[in-house]
């Protein structure tokens, strides 16, 4: 009877879990939002927290199109809505990346001492209401999306549960007032609403050659871009993830694909930090 009254304990507990599962796609949008918020801090301690300096070390490899590894630095700081996302190498002709946004307007800094921009910060630059609507690098930021949905005119709409890699999620899709073409997509932890991927992705269709022989052998382009987040901690009551990793794929007409993958973990973080504007300008 013991043994037969555990496995009924057992039972009863999975039902729970499943049950509760089971619901969470009946949430509606907003709920999710909201239980994700408070997942970071509660709002009082969220509404304090007018900056925040994110730093730590990172690893850089192409894995696709190209080859080799190199480690460097990587910052994330943010004043309200103004924020700057940098990626330092220190090595060879590619120097990294400097994403700015003042407020008013975005920033790109060439990435080479060519004075070139990456393959990877033209995209960025050709669809930055990611920077401006502080949707690339999520909570890191405090102008983070999902905090100013009404403030920047965008919605999110849920798509229920979905398994990606393996592992049950909740997801919302993110409209933005200012694109229509690319879909970003937002995966959040069912028991802990935690934000742990973000995944943009985006098809442009061929252009249409006179023969038509042609236009049908034309393949389309298609960039992916994947924002990882884990190892959440917890600093002067604001939860926050310490790893961080983005991916980003560029699938050519001619065949050429380009995987670029950058492995982040935080080593600093501190809300509240006096900052200078000349921070959200490109240096």
């Amino acid at each position: 009877m013991r043994h037969v009254s555990a496995v009924l304990g057992v039972l009863a507990v999975f039902t729970f879990a499943q049950a509760a599962l089971a619901a969470v796609p009946d949430l509606k949008p907003e709920e999710i939002v909201a239980h994700h918020l408070d997942s970071i801090a509660p709002t009082a301690i969220r509404g304090a927290a007018k900056s925040r300096v994110v730093q730590g070390t990172l690893k850089f490899r192409v894995p696709v199109g190209g080859g080799g590894e190199v480690n460097g630095t990587w910052g994330r700081v943010s004043s309200e809505q103004m924020s700057a996302f940098v990626m330092r190498f220190g090595v060879g002709d590619w120097h990294g990346e400097q994403f700015t946004f003042d407020g008013s307007k975005t920033g790109f800094a060439a990435a080479t001492s060519s004075h070139q921009r990456s393959d990877f910060a033209q995209f960025i630059s050709s669809q930055d209401f990611m920077i401006k609507e502080g949707l690339l690098g999520g909570e890191y930021s405090t102008g983070w999306a999902l905090l100013r949905l009404e403030e920047n005119h965008a919605r999110v709409q849920s798509i229920g549960r979905r398994k990606v890699d393996g592992r049950e999620l909740i997801g919302l899709q993110y409209f933005s007032k200012h694109s229509s073409d690319m879909q970003v997509k937002m995966y959040f932890d069912p028991e802990t609403f935690r934000h742990v991927l973000t995944v943009y992705s985006l098809e442009i269709a061929p252009n249409m050659a006179s023969d038509v022989t042609k236009s049908a052998s034309q393949k389309e382009i298609r960039y992916t871009l994947e924002e990882r987040f884990g190892d959440f901690e917890t600093t002067e009551g604001v939860t926050l993830p310490t790893s961080y990793r983005l991916q980003w794929t560029e699938e050519l007409q001619s065949g050429r694909t380009l995987l670029f993958d950058w492995q982040m973990t935080v080593t600093g973080l501190r809300d509240n930090i006096p900052l200078d504007t000349a921070n959200f300008q490109v240096k």
